[in-house]
């Protein structure tokens, strides 16, 4: 069963409200004339019946269900008419007990496949069908005491039927909770087997791409936090689970191309201190890595105190490389050294002796032995291969860190 929403819950608001306008106290009910309670039971087979009828004849998503649910549901409206009677007959017991009664006669498969307004629809038809054949069923001058009833108890099934879908929706919206927190907690911990990709079926997960946050949580209220983020991440069209772990929020976060933009958006409900983008991947399925480079890069992150919040995981490489960061050693490998090992070992030489002279042209010419416009080229050839600009700080930082991890990952081999 899909949890209510605010329109479903105003029609059982409505429905309950107009009726106790009519009757403010159940206690006080007027007693319903003996032959008019004989002919109400006389009467049961066919006002289900007839209900059955009248839900086929109104309600288009009824005709449209299966045989077995329709029956089933014959057998609710049954129940409820049952239940209404036996009520009417013993009315010193005092308020029915309409749930387990009347929504208790159908399992609870029925229950996911009927939703609450197709509910409070069927509760409309069953009510419109005893109301109409009021003149019929009541004894002579017994009419206004029927009517009556038959409000009071309508009154009684539209609450019991609000008493039904909140627990549901509460049951469901528990389950949906542990499975969101299962789901971060695996892709933090690199876990990723058959049991992600049900659990993301049974949370409606189809968003792609996909990409991890991680920051700290602000506040103990996490259920909240996260409802928050969840409604920061609909309104920009995307999809978020999200955990809290210790003091430390993840979220993933799909359907975003470049996820930096809304992680600037949440960013306003991580806690204080850096907000660290993992890398978009195609699936949740591989958003294992994301989430690894993620946790990592807010581990290393505070060795970079200017880092800009949200930060991406690939500026980070340097200092994640030097934590210990074994996917941003390779990252750095593949990115860094190889392209500068492809264009000739002079590049390499050229750069370290270029930062080695404090960025100075002239100096690393003299050092190379070699015109100022040949140490141009081959930075120039630099900034081509691995999109780093020597001159500057930052990327100088990364193109140098990557030519030491280069250097000792081939000594090593």
């Amino acid at each position: 069963m899909s949890a209510p929403d605010p329109d479903d819950a105003a029609r059982l608001t409505d429905l309950a409200s107009a009726t106790g306008a009519a009757n403010t106290a159940t206690d006080g009910q007027a007693r319903v004339r003996p032959e008019t309670t004989r002919r109400l039971e006389r009467a049961m087979g066919t006002l289900g019946t007839a209900a059955v009828a009248s839900m086929e004849r109104r309600l288009p998503w009824f005709r449209a269900m299966s045989a077995e649910n329709r029956s089933w549901i014959g057998l609710v409206a049954q129940a409820g008419i049952g239940a209404f009677v036996d009520w009417v007959k013993h009315p010193e017991r005092g308020r029915p007990a309409v749930a387990g009664e009347v929504f208790g006669t159908a399992p609870r498969e029925l229950a996911r496949a009927v939703s609450l307004q197709q509910t409070v629809e069927m509760v409309r038809v069953t009510i419109d069908v005893v109301e109409a054949q009021v003149n019929e069923l009541a004894a002579p001058g017994g009419e206004a005491e029927l009517r009556e009833a038959v409000l009071r108890y309508t009154r009684e099934i539209a609450f019991a039927a609000a008493q039904v879908y909140a627990r549901t929706a509460e049951v469901r919206g528990a389950w949906d909770a542990r499975l969101e927190a299962l789901i971060v907690d695996s892709l933090v911990r690199g876990e990723v087997g058959e049991g992600l990709h049900s659990w993301a079926s049974a949370l409606n997960w189809s968003s792609s791409p996909v990409a991890v946050i991680a920051g700290t949580a602000d506040g103990p209220e996490t259920e909240g936090l996260i409802d928050e983020l969840r409604v920061i991440a609909r309104r920009s069209r995307l999809d978020l689970l999200a955990g809290v772990q210790g003091n430390r929020l993840i979220v993933v976060l799909g359907g975003a191309d470049d996820p930096l933009p809304a992680a600037g958006q949440l960013a306003v409900r991580f806690g204080p201190g850096p907000v660290v983008v993992g890398p978009a991947v195609p699936d949740l399925e591989s958003a294992a890595r994301s989430a690894a480079a993620a946790i990592a890069g807010l581990r290393a992150v505070p060795a970079w105190p200017d880092a800009p919040r949200p930060v991406r995981t690939s500026d980070l490489l340097p200092e994640r490389a030097l934590d210990g960061d074994e996917l941003a050693r390779q990252e750095l490998l593949g990115e860094v050294y190889e392209p500068l090992l492809s264009g000739g070992s002079t590049l390499i030489d050229t750069v370290i002796t270029y930062f080695e002279q404090g960025s100075s042209l002239e100096a690393t010419a003299r050092l190379l032995f070699v015109h100022p416009n040949t140490v141009r080229y081959r930075l120039r050839r630099v900034s081509e291969l691995t999109g780093l600009v020597p001159a500057d700080g930052r990327s100088g930082f990364t193109l140098w860190v990557g030519i030491v991890v280069g250097r000792l990952v081939h000594k090593r081999t």
